[in-house]
Order: C-alpha cells, then structure tokens, then sequence
C-alpha cells in the first residue's frame, strides 16, 4: 500500500489585489511546506483540475487537500493553515464547532463583496 501524499494545491486568482497580497504572506510563511500555488488568473485551465467554474474559483479560494479532497473558502483557509507550522493553532480555534459556522459565513460576505468590488473594477 502506498501511504504517500500528494502536495496540497491552492487555487487563487492573482487578479484580485487582496487576494494576491494575501496569498503572497501565505507563501512567505510556508515556503518549507509542500504547496502547490496555482494561480487561475495566470491560466484558466487550472479550474478543470478541480472541476469547477473560473468565476468561483476567482470568487472563493480552492485548496485540494493531501488525500484529493477539494475544500473551498472558508474551509480551505482552515486546511491551509492546518498545513503551515506557525498557524496551526488558527485552523485549531477557527476549527471549533462554535466558531466555524462563523467564520464560513463571514468568510462567504466578504468574498461576495471583494468579489463584485473586483468585477466593479474590471481587474478580470
């Protein structure tokens, strides 16, 4: 049996000024772990890995997991930070059954609105 993990992949579209600055610092505090950071702006085909829609994947971030589980917005920030040493214990607090509901919803307003604010913008 093969017990080797694929590298985790993290969908996210550059276009996105907060996205992309965002995504950046996550770089900079995981750069020993095994991310893959792919960037839909930079190639729209990337969402057929995922089998999802181009304008999601700029509105949510996507994250497949180590065992092949796609896990969008607020729950691929918790498998994120699960995967960086220096923020585990967010996605331990985040993760709490009191405060994730929370923070899925306030996660989906505010990529809702970034979201349309980018589209406002013409960034894509």
């Amino acid at each position: 049996m093969n017990d080797t993990k694929k590298p985790v992949a993290v969908y996210y579209n550059s276009a996105c000024p907060v996205c992309k600055a965002g995504i950046e610092a996550q770089k900079g505090k995981m750069e020993a772990c095994a991310i893959e950071w792919k960037d839909v702006h930079a190639d729209n085909a990337l969402v057929t890995e995922i089998g999802s829609e181009l304008e999601f994947v700029r509105e949510r971030l996507h994250l497949v997991d180590a065992d092949g589980k796609v896990r969008v917005g607020f729950e691929a920030f918790l498998e994120l930070w699960r995967n960086s040493p220096k923020e585990r214990w967010l996605a331990a607090v985040l993760g709490l059954p009191i405060i994730r509901p929370c923070g899925r919803w306030f996660y989906n307003v505010f990529a809702a609105a970034l979201y349309r604010w980018n589209r406002a913008k013409q960034h894509w």
